[in-house]
């Protein structure tokens, strides 16, 4: 049990890292064909990793990475590729900015319902494409998609200035929030900064998502639905309940979000406000495997990837190109799903050996016996 255990372990850890490893290689054959030193741009990113700003940076852009990366997960979960997770994040922002400006409780009332509508927004734009999907048979990456679109002209039409929107400069916003909808963080000084107080939410998220999915009978029912709708079905799961229901959370969880930068930092949207989010989501879930560590590591690389890569623009005397982190995490991606692959080729014929081999075992005990029975 315990050899297996380890193998298993092997298995899980192995598409990652050769996705990392390919990346690396991969970026580096780009950076010598430029003419560049193809190391050096890792050693100037690496170098920033002990100064105390960088590190809380990295900390706050992976609460967001994480948070959406475990909306995409959930749906990944159910066999559901829910691309939409870009618009319900961006929509649910919107919506929680303008409740947050235009009404004012106190502190222990405003944020639980800051966060209620920003997981009742995302739930119910991912709740469209559930309901298309049980009700029609849309692909729920068509219908995300195109909700996508349909989000951005939301955002659009709702900060117009006769709406909500509130002119700052040439920046169109959702007005400053109420300060009791501010969410505190943890102050680390003017030189370092504020990690952002939601951060613990994102943590609080992982541990859930980690109980639900593997010690409850809801989640092993989402798990089974996922493989075989149809053996879920048999074994008594509504299937259609569960897509639906899938999407309803993988919703809720990507309208949170944006809120550890909305609470506590910009307490507004504007253009400014981060795109595709959703997108980059996708490619950390894919990274660490659905696996709530998994996800968290792929987000503090991501968010290392970001917030170190503007260092190389100033590097002496040779600058490099800070899209050269974007490079690598597009690599990442298609890395991963080629090195994915290719172990579960080798799990398959690792797993075909065992039982070749058990049933060549089991065949040689049946002769034996026979051969003492004559």
């Amino acid at each position: 049990m315990k050899k297996f255990d380890k193998e298993r372990v092997l298995l899980a850890v192995a598409g990652p890292v050769i996705a990392l490893v390919l990346a690396i290689a991969l970026t580096s054959i780009v950076l010598l064909a430029s003419g560049k030193n193809p190391f050096e741009p890792y050693r100037l990113m690496l170098e920033q990793l002990p100064y105390s700003d960088i590190q809380v940076l990295i900390i706050n852009q992976a609460s967001l990475y994480y948070i959406a990366a475990l909306a995409v997960a959930l749906g990944f979960r159910m066999n559901l590729f829910n691309i939409g997770v870009d618009g319900q994040y961006r929509l649910a922002v919107v919506m929680t900015a303008v409740v947050g400006a235009n009404i004012a409780l106190p502190g222990f009332l405003q944020i639980p319902l800051l966060l209620l509508v920003a997981m009742c927004t995302g739930a119910f734009w991912a709740g469209i494409a559930g309901v298309l999907k049980v009700t029609r048979g849309v692909s729920e990456v068509v219908a995300t998609i195109m909700l996508n679109s349909i989000a951005t002209s939301l955002i659009g039409y709702v900060t117009l200035a006769d709406v909500w929107g509130v002119q700052v400069g040439n920046n169109m916003t959702t007005g400053v929030m109420e300060k009791s909808g501010w969410f505190p963080g943890i102050d680390l000084g003017s030189d370092v900064g504020e990690i952002y107080g939601l951060v613990f939410l994102a943590v609080l998220l992982g541990v859930l998502y980690w109980i639900v999915l593997n010690r409850t009978r809801f989640g092993f029912d989402l798990r089974a639905t996922g493989a075989s709708e149809t053996a879920a079905a048999a074994s008594g799961v509504n299937a259609k309940r569960m897509v639906l229901t899938s999407m309803l959370l993988s919703g809720a969880v990507a309208g949170l979000s944006g809120l550890p930068l909305l609470l506590g930092d910009t307490h507004t949207y504007s253009l400014s406000f981060p795109a595709g989010l959703g997108f980059t989501a996708i490619g950390i879930a894919l990274l660490g495997r659905n696996h709530p560590g998994g996800i968290a590591l792929a987000a503090l690389l991501w968010a290392f990837l970001d917030k170190a890569s503007p260092a190389l623009d100033y590097a002496t005397p040779v600058a490099y190109e800070k899209e050269i982190a974007t490079i690598m995490q597009g690599l990442i991606v298609f890395a991963v799903v080629i090195s994915y692959e290719a172990v579960r080729q080798w799990g398959l014929r690792r797993q075909q050996r065992q039982v070749g081999a058990e049933l060549a075992a089991a065949a040689l005990n049946v002769k034996k016996e026979e051969v003492a029975a004559r």
